[in-house]
């Protein structure tokens, strides 16, 4: 059976009670013995030792009525001759005495029971009603010597203010605790509520907020909370849309496929219809494929534990090779590209920044125009290496500029039949991933810059 966080505090309250009572009842009981003990027996001497003085010195008429009256204010007295004892006040609960002890009082010494009673609890000690608890002193009266042995009627000595007191005490418990169950009640709502919401969001149900209104770390705790959800909320909508993209993006050249297979079965078609078919398949098989590596390469990049492959290599003559695979391209666009490339060093992982070369190197022949430009450069600024592409196409609204980093994201379908729309996502991802960024510029008709930044470690 489940022990629920409530249940756990109230025991833990109520062993925590129990135990400080356990340890103020011993912690006080060492005190009573240490010093108590012995200051409550040297007073009691003195009460005794004066009783004593006056008796002798008064000489009252009528000791027995004195006697009464002392234990009539308080006090438990005996009385005894060592062959006859006679009580006053309260009553002994123990009247057992050792003859030895009345001996000993009547040859003059002074009994200290009080000091030397056994070493228990002092509520046994203190309260024991006993005979051998007693302060004992001699004295004569009509020259017969008397031992005299005293000590406080406990039970007299509880008045009304100590009742009062220990009312006090009990309420001022019994509240506390309820106070203490009462605000745990309170502290463990807020959890309880926690814990069904993400109940809730274990079921996908990621519109479920929570209302709790509190300064107090269980406050920030749901603040933090609702900040969660409201991501899985939009990461569950970025899924949602990123598979529906997926699909699309594979059920087209998929679809263009089995339409023009199906066109190459007909045995009617000329030879040039025939080549026209297959390059058109050709061409959904390769958007295919790079549709699908782009995706692992994606996948690889979101995992928060892969780590760079970093190694010292040349940025300016992967430039190069990049700028030499692509010049077919080039030259079918009818695009011209210069450089300029400075001898630039760079401990990075070359396979990851290699995506990100030719991605920005086929969007600026992609969206280039005819007898267009492009300008690359590179060069080193302490702490950082900066690779520019410039080119001189079709550029970008405000708009689409605000949304090229979002996944399958075509500012002109028209141009990107062949494209995936993840391009500059993997850009981006790889930058970061290497502590860099990405900046981009573009105007209307005018062109675009895209400037990447990497910092030197």
């Amino acid at each position: 059976m489940m022990k629920t966080l409530y249940s756990k505090f109230v025991v833990t309250t109520m062993l925590i009670m129990i135990g400080s009572l356990c340890i103020g009842f011993l912690m006080t009981n060492t005190y009573y013995h240490q010093v108590t003990k012995e200051q409550n027996d040297t007073k009691n001497v003195d009460i005794a030792t004066n009783i004593a003085e006056y008796i002798e010195s008064a000489n009252p008429v009528d000791l027995d009525n004195y006697l009464t009256t002392l234990g009539e204010i308080g006090y438990q007295i005996y009385v005894t001759t060592g062959e006859e004892g006679r009580f006053f006040g309260g009553e002994y609960r123990e009247k057992t005495l050792s003859p030895s002890v009345i001996q000993h009082v009547l040859d003059g010494g002074i009994y200290h029971g009080m000091r030397d009673f056994p070493k228990e609890t002092f509520v046994t000690g203190f309260f024991a009603n006993e005979l051998i608890n007693t302060i004992g002193v001699p004295f004569s009266y009509d020259n017969q010597q008397y031992a005299l042995f005293i000590r406080p009627d406990i039970r007299l000595l509880f008045s009304e203010v100590h009742t009062i007191l220990g009312g006090l005490i009990l309420v001022m418990a019994v509240l506390s605790l309820l106070a203490m169950l009462l605000f745990a009640k309170a502290l463990i709502r807020p959890i309880t509520q926690l814990t069904e919401a993400t109940h809730q969001l274990a079921h996908e149900k990621f519109d479920t907020l929570l209302e709790i209104e509190r300064a107090d770390e269980i406050g920030q705790l749901a603040d933090s909370f609702n900040v969660m959800t409201e991501k899985l909320q939009e990461n569950d909508r970025i899924r949602k849309e990123f598979i529906s993209n997926v699909s699309h993006d594979f059920q087209s050249p998929l679809l263009n496929i089995r339409g023009y297979v199906d066109l190459l079965k007909n045995p009617l078609l000329t030879e040039k219809q025939r080549q026209e078919y297959a390059t058109i398949i050709e061409l959904e098989t390769k958007r295919l494929s790079t549709l699908t590596k782009q995706l692992l390469l994606l996948t690889s990049l979101d995992q928060s534990t892969r780590l760079l492959k970093r190694e010292p290599y040349r940025v300016d003559e992967q430039l190069k090779d990049t700028v030499r695979k692509y010049r077919w391209q080039l030259e079918e666009a009818s695009v011209q590209l210069t450089y300029q490339l400075d001898a630039v060093m760079y401990d990075g992982d070359a396979g990851l920044l290699q995506n990100v070369w030719d991605n920005l190197l086929t969007n600026a022949i992609k969206y280039n125009v005819e007898g267009g430009e492009i300008h690359i450069h590179l060069q080193q600024h302490a702490p950082f290496v900066e690779v520019l592409v410039e080119d001189s196409g079709i550029g970008m609204t405000k708009e689409q500029l605000e949304k090229v980093y979002d996944r399958f994201y075509r500012a002109d379908e028209s141009r990107t039949k062949q494209g995936t729309g993840l391009g500059l996502a993997i850009v981006k991802q790889i930058a970061e991933l290497h502590g860099g960024e990405v900046q981009m510029e573009s105007t209307l008709t005018s062109g675009t810059k895209v400037r990447i930044r990497l910092p030197q470690l």
